[in-house]
């Protein structure tokens, strides 16, 4: 049976990770903001310790569970590594992160930065991942999973929790998907009060898939922002939640990605990578339309990649 996370699993991961994470600022945006209809937020998570949402994950990870010496392992695409291994690093545990060799050395780098043990192996996450299992059945590491875990997803939670507060309250939020674990946290903790739309690229749709095929299945991922949203298969907590409490997943070009990150340069001066740009998009396209008066949250949910590609 599928592990499902509640409200209450997020409230004590809040309260867990208080003190290791930042309360991200919102932006609340002039009317037609980027075009956009209705009352818009940016929640600028791209502003959190490691560039990234996946902080809260990590945090709530490792401070729930018993680390031993051989530290922690995790497979990524580059944002949840480098979010293990800055919490590692805080909390003085040691970090092994595999990597496909296609992550942006930008992210690459980060990892190294957090002083975490590096592997670039394969071209996509799913290598990654199955290197990370052998060695982590070598070590006795503990695995922190990027997205299908509950405690990872319990602290990606925590976003809806904060913004929740700090907006006073909310129609719709979007929210960009890859494995999964950011959208399962936030409809998790949301149960329904607020519309959830999930939005994903063309090349990356693992959850629009899932929906369509009645089940996770793998899928063939790639373009712009698969470092970041190139999960082949949508995780099992994500899935389950997404039947209950998602309203809808959205499709986007590459293209409508790259308009996004230049859009919030140029009107807000922020750098967001093309998965934290993706959102946004969706509005900015006209993937999803908001009514008049709807009060629209956008995660702005990271910001690892090199500003050159962006200014």
């Amino acid at each position: 049976m599928t592990a499902r996370i509640g409200p209450e699993d997020i409230s004590e991961a809040a309260v867990r990770v208080a003190g290791h994470i930042r309360e991200t600022p919102i932006l609340r945006m002039e009317p037609d903001a980027f075009g956009v209809r209705g009352a818009l937020t940016l929640k600028l998570e791209c502003l959190q310790h490691s560039g990234s949402f996946k902080a809260r994950g990590a945090f709530n990870s490792l401070l729930s569970t018993d680390i031993p010496v051989a530290g922690v392992i995790t497979a990524s695409g580059g944002n949840h590594g480098g979010a293990v291994a800055y919490a590692a690093r805080a909390l003085g545990h040691k970090a092994r992160i595999f990597v496909p060799t296609t992550s942006p050395r930008a992210k690459i780098d980060r990892l190294r930065g957090y002083g975490a043990d590096v592997t670039e192996i394969g071209d996509a996450y799913a290598d990654a991942y199955e290197a990370s299992q052998a060695v982590k059945a070598e070590t006795g590491a503990v695995e922190i999973h990027a997205y299908d875990q509950p405690a990872t997803v319990a602290g990606q939670g925590t976003v809806a929790r904060e913004i929740e507060r700090q907006t006073g309250g909310l129609d719709t939020v979007l929210v960009a998907v890859g494995g999964g674990g950011l959208i399962a946290g936030i409809a998790s903790w949301l149960q329904g009060r607020v519309r959830v739309v999930g939005v994903e690229t063309e090349g990356t749709p693992t959850l629009t898939r899932a929906l369509a095929e009645g089940r996770p299945v793998d899928i063939e991922v790639g373009g712009l922002a698969a470092d970041a949203l190139g999960a082949k298969r949508i995780g099992e907590i994500a899935y389950a939640t997404a039947r209950d409490h998602v309203d809808r997943v959205v499709l986007v070009e590459d293209d409508s990605v790259r308009a996004a990150q230049k859009a919030l340069w140029a009107n807000v001066r922020v750098v967001a990578e093309p998965g934290g740009a993706t959102a946004l998009a969706a509005l900015m396209a006209g993937a999803y339309t908001p009514e008049k008066a709807e009060r629209v949250a956008v995660l702005v949910c990271g910001a690892n990649t090199d500003p050159a590609t962006i200014v």
